[in-house]
């Protein structure tokens, strides 16, 4: 909702400044620099610091696409990074990976020999219990 409200801003804002330079002062050259001007900052903005900013604190959306071939383990914040884990089966390695802001400064951390979708039977388990018989 609130990138709704942030976008629906900015293109009011890009709008009347064109309509303000274009017409008003007749010049439509330099209108739709200006318009592109803003338009390319109000979009570094969003991408480089509203993004996660709004998704963390105030419940906004955003997606993440998990490579192809590897399952979702976990999610958690650090600060304002998201960090998401990861287990790919063809290497057998857990990946953690970073999602900063504007994904200028992203981390990796690779586990290797990492198997969390390998279930061992636990003896305690109730479902694997040898069955009594009387």
């Amino acid at each position: 909702m609130l990138t709704t409200i942030y976008w629906i801003i900015n293109l009011v804002v890009i709008f009347t400044i064109f309509y303000l330079v274009a017409v008003r002062f007749s010049m439509p050259k330099s209108a739709f620099v200006v318009a592109a001007l803003l338009g390319t900052l109000s979009y570094s903005f969003y991408y480089f610091y509203l993004e996660q900013l709004l998704v963390k604190r105030y419940g906004g959306s955003m997606i993440v696409q998990i490579p192809d071939g590897q399952h979702h383990l976990g999610v958690t914040w650090k600060d304002e990074h998201l960090w998401i884990e990861s287990y790919n089966p063809i290497k057998n390695e857990c990946v953690f990976r970073e999602y900063s802001r504007g994904s200028v400064l992203e981390g990796q951390v690779i586990l290797r020999n990492c198997n969390p979708l390998l279930l061992q039977a636990n003896p305690m388990d109730i479902n694997n219990a040898p069955k009594v018989t009387e």
